[in-house]
């Protein structure tokens, strides 16, 4: 069966990037599905240096480039990574008719954390839109229980299944550099320079608790917009040298990031289900993190992490001084967070759920009326 995963460059810095190369490298033999094949088509700007032009072109050529690759490859079923924003969904909802018309199943799976009731109030017209698209596809996927609930009650006649993120695990080794002991806390952001992530805030928490006298010190790994006024409110607030950006990690650099911080921080606003959450875990940090998306189907409020509410300084505080005042619970977060993952999210549940899914979509001759909608073996309960 053959498979082409629709989603940004393999090279991008995005979460979606990060899920298409590991679909790309799932462990498909290991769990029974070695009959699947799996390639990759770019969509999207991420990943580009493409003017105004030469974007238009794109965007007018690419479903014409789409049915080119479904057949010339032989393709079954087509992979469509998504999100409920308006310009990637009229954009992919026209990849959907392509594959449709063509005869090819899809896999529709949708990122971002944004919930339909949410997205679309006062928009009946793009409702209806959403709910024809969501029926077209063979199966919806969401990563989270929230967004999973959400589109299974706006479109009840779809498919919707859940399959959350996966990562690999780290060796026990690569954590020798970390000392729980250390006099002074090592904090970790890493992600996107947005403002929605939640970084003023950050560091405004990190202020009141330097004035506090913690020894507190802030990595900020990611490049983004908010670049420059991030570097001119640490300038403000006088929190150099104990907050640092150092811009875009990958690789060794970005293990060596997951090795040597005590917690990773990620206060954002709104989220889907971030990688680099699930990478910190594994890695044994601690996470003190915005209780939205799917964040609490991972982590468990004072079992694997700290949850806290989005824009709240004074939750953040209380959060952070209470790791850095109690090194016990610090180790014992961070051991219970590592075996989360190990538990719940390894590699080859994921590739386990999505190969049943394929074979589904695959194998199905007529689409029923009222398809079984639940969520899929990989679901992380409780």
């Amino acid at each position: 069966m053959r498979i082409l995963v629709a989603g940004p460059s393999l090279h991008a810095i995005s979460g979606v990037s990060t899920h298409v190369n590991l679909l790309l490298g799932a462990p498909w033999p290991d769990v029974g599905a070695d009959e699947l094949t799996l390639t990759h088509f770019q969509v999207g700007s991420e990943g580009r240096n493409e003017g105004p032009a030469a974007r238009i072109a794109r965007l007018l050529l690419s479903p014409w480039q789409l049915a080119a690759c479904l057949v010339a490859r032989r393709i079954d079923i087509l992979h469509l990574n998504t999100s409920l924003d308006l310009k990637p969904c009229w954009r992919d909802t026209a990849y959907l008719g392509v594959a449709r018309l063509l005869g090819r199943r899809v896999v529709l799976q949708i990122h971002g954390g944004r919930l339909t009731h949410e997205l679309l109030a006062g928009r009946p017209w793009w409702a209806a839109l959403l709910r024809r698209v969501l029926r077209a596809a063979d199966t919806v996927v969401a990563l989270g229980k929230q967004e999973w609930q959400a589109l299974r009650n706006f479109a009840p006649q779809a498919r919707v299944e859940l399959i959350p993120h996966a990562v690999a695990a780290v060796p026990a080794e690569a954590l020798a550099a970390r000392s729980m002991a250390a006099p002074e806390l090592q904090l970790l952001f890493l992600g996107r320079l947005d403002a929605a992530k939640g970084l003023y805030v950050l560091l405004d928490a990190l202020d009141v608790l330097v004035r506090g006298g913690r020894q507190v010190r802030l990595l900020i790994a990611g490049v983004g917009p908010e670049e420059a006024r991030l570097r001119s409110r640490i300038a403000d607030l006088k929190l150099q040298p104990r907050v640092e950006l150092v811009g875009a990690r990958f690789g060794v650099d970005r293990q060596a990031l997951w090795s040597r911080a005590h917690v990773f921080v990620l206060p954002s606003d709104h989220e889907g289900l971030p990688y680099a959450l699930l990478e910190a875990m594994a890695a044994g940090m601690v996470p003190v993190v915005s209780a939205v998306g799917a964040v609490p189907d991972v982590v468990g409020h004072g079992e694997h992490g700290l949850l806290v509410a989005p824009k709240s300084i004074g939750q953040l505080v209380d959060s952070l001084a209470q790791l850095h005042d109690d090194r016990r619970l610090l180790a014992r977060l961070g051991a219970a967070a590592r075996a989360r993952i190990e538990e719940r999210f390894g590699l080859e549940p994921f590739a386990r759920s999505f190969a049943r899914v394929y074979r589904q979509a695959g194998c199905r001759s007529d689409r029923p009326e009222q398809p079984a909608i639940g969520p899929t073996a990989s679901d992380p309960r409780g």
